[in-house]
């Protein structure tokens, strides 16, 4: 069962998806805070467990990219009912921050059939900023830096891996970024 640990906590993640919806959409505050919580520790949890133990896999990474997305859902729809204050005033950066991420993954299922799950370092950066950011504005409230640094670092690692979309004919997961790609390509070690 521990071997199956980071899928389990991927897959309770994506089930966490629609629930936090129902209570965005019921406008129930509090539930909603403590379960987004909760998957944003386990997005965390599954990663390191599965690297600590090297348990990674392609399902896991393919897992963790379906939660990642569908949790990224529920909190943005979230952010629209709990803070609609905080959408207007940065509804620009918003759209940026979604634009990039909508291109990325457009062009990674027309590139593979599939999400990239690449999990670069930029990307996970990204997803830590991102979720810390998330948890902050429900748990403490709206820091305008964090905002910035989350959607700066995440359009960066959109960027990076459109030109990994580029560059790798097959869908890989876990790659860990363009300079390892290019050294790979080189003839360098990974």
């Amino acid at each position: 069962m521990f071997r199956q640990l980071p899928n389990v906590l991927s897959a309770a993640r994506i089930a966490a998806a629609p629930v936090l919806a129902l209570l965005a959409w019921q406008e129930s505050l509090q539930p909603f805070t403590w379960l987004l919580v909760l998957a944003l520790l386990s997005d965390i949890a599954d990663g390191l467990i599965a690297r600590v133990f090297r348990l990674q896999s392609k399902l896991g990474a393919l897992l963790d990219s379906i939660g990642d997305t569908l949790l990224l859902f529920a909190a943005l729809y979230g952010i629209w009912v709990f803070h609609p204050d905080v959408v207007r005033e940065y509804a620009v950066l918003g759209l940026v921050f979604i634009g990039a991420w909508v291109t990325e993954n457009v062009a990674a299922l027309l590139r593979y059939g599939r999400l990239s799950s690449f999990h670069t370092y930029a990307s996970k950066a990204a997803g830590y900023l991102l979720g810390i950011f998330i948890g902050t504005l429900f748990v403490f409230g709206f820091q305008p830096w964090l905002l910035y640094l989350a959607v700066g670092v995440s359009v960066l690692g959109n960027l990076e891996e459109l030109v990994l979309l580029a560059l790798l004919p097959e869908w890989r997961a876990d790659v860990r970024g363009l300079w390892w790609v290019l050294r790979e390509r080189r003839g360098g070690a990974a």
